[in-house]
């Protein structure tokens, strides 16, 4: 992989996890109430997951920071990911659409849907992808421009792809 994409990856995934544990830590008590909503664990264990997933959540951004640790970002963000999306799909096959995602944390309310289980499947592909070797070769400043473009687009259609998941279940009861 050509060390500008990785970066722009990296950047990336760093924006996503670290967004992520900031928007659970900021209201604490309700990410804690969304893990013992999801019944995966017993409610004894909600405060220990909570603090495991957002510790992960930091660790992820960290290592993604890191070129020494990169491997282990991505591997971190696959793991999350399929943790995330296993969460969703035991729900949804419960047939518990009602559950708060528990991605934004204190910014909102995301009910539960296979679309945000296709979100994680691409999140692991993306990471999954990070991990191919790079090429050994110097960045220069049209690597700096290509890589923030490229990190501004996929912020940009992370932002709109999840405001019209958000805005699924509004579509689906005007159509009934």
């Amino acid at each position: 992989m050509d060390p500008a994409i990785d970066l722009a990856l990296r950047a990336g995934l760093t924006l996503l996890f670290g967004a992520a544990a900031v928007h659970k830590l900021r209201d604490w008590a309700r990410f804690r109430a969304t893990v013992v909503a999801y019944r995966l664990l017993p409610a004894s264990l909600a405060v220990p997951a909570s603090l495991a997933v957002v510790a992960g959540e930091i660790a992820v951004a960290t290592a993604l920071v890191l070129p020494p640790a990169r491997a282990a970002g991505y591997a971190g963000a696959v793991a999350l990911a399929a943790i995330y999306a296993v969460a969703l799909g035991v729900n949804l096959l419960r047939g518990r659409r009602d559950l708060d995602c528990g991605c934004l944390g204190a910014g909102g309310r995301d009910a539960i849907s296979w679309w945000l289980v296709g979100r994680n499947l691409v999140l692991i592909a993306i990471a999954l992808a990070g991990t191919t070797p790079t090429t050994a070769r110097p960045l220069g400043w049209l690597d700096a421009v290509t890589g923030a473009g490229l990190l501004g687009f996929a912020v940009l259609a992370w932002i709109a792809v999840d405001g019209l998941v958000a805005n699924l279940p509004a579509v689906e009861r005007a159509r009934a």
